[in-house]
């Protein structure tokens, strides 16, 4: 991995699965669990590149709607990983959040997710979080929601409420903004993820497939970024005198 300058937040939606695995006449499930070992592939490597947070879009609100023997497989397979990486993520320097709706899930899942982040709470190296029945608009209405009940309260004046105010809500309160997003599996669409996070966020679309998205892969997206001016809304000129 180059040692030039990398995002420090990195926002990917993993797509591609179903497709690798239908390609190569497999189950939809070999493909989700190719895909397992690419994100394990891809949080070594963003740690070793110096990336402080690492947000992976692996199971959104919409994604309840799949047939139920694949959302099952995933849950089964997602349970799973969880009993075997967790202490492999603590013992790496690896600290695992899950945003979403975690409390919607079984309870022996719910379980283990809090106890990866327990075990994990400590770390510092990498920061990684899960979107697990995760949706953009969902993050939007609660933290809108939260708002209001304050202001309802009188803990808020209209004049309190502006935008450091609303992001303190979102579920990525103690985060910076994504630097870069990744979307792999050729579809060029954010799909409802961090919408209010992304409004600055450089857009990177890779036509490979999740399963085959490897490090290499993952550096062609930090060159892409590192070749953009990021202006926050300024003129070049603007930033020339900076």
């Amino acid at each position: 991995m180059s040692e030039e300058i990398v995002p420090n937040h990195v926002a990917i939606i993993m797509d591609g699965n179903g497709r690798w695995a239908r390609q190569r006449k497999l189950p939809r499930t070999a493909g989700h669990k190719e895909g397992v070992k690419a994100s394990q592939e891809i949080i070594k490597a963003s740690g070793e590149a110096g990336v402080r947070y690492l947000t992976l879009f692996a199971f959104s609100s919409e994604n309840w709607s799949r047939p139920k023997n694949e959302v099952s497989a995933l849950m089964d397979l997602f349970l799973r990983s969880l009993e075997t990486e967790a202490q492999n993520l603590a013992d790496n320097g690896v600290r695992l959040k899950f945003l979403g709706q975690v409390d919607t899930f079984s309870q022996k899942l719910f379980d283990q997710m809090l106890r990866a982040e327990q075990l994990t709470e400590n770390n510092d190296k990498l920061f990684l979080n899960i979107a697990v029945n995760y949706g953009g608009k969902w993050d939007i209405c609660q933290a809108a929601k939260a708002v209001a009940e304050e202001y309802k309260k009188g803990m808020l004046t209209l004049s309190d409420i502006d935008e450091a105010n609303f992001e303190s809500r979102l579920v990525t309160k103690d985060m910076p903004a994504p630097d870069l997003f990744i979307r792999t599996g050729g579809e060029t669409r954010i799909s409802n993820f961090l919408l209010w996070q992304l409004a600055y966020t450089e857009l990177y679309f890779s036509e490979v497939l999740w399963p085959e998205f490897t490090p290499d892969e993952l550096n062609k997206a930090f060159d892409a970024y590192r070749s953009r001016q990021r202006r926050f809304g300024k003129t070049q000129e603007q930033l020339k005198k900076q």
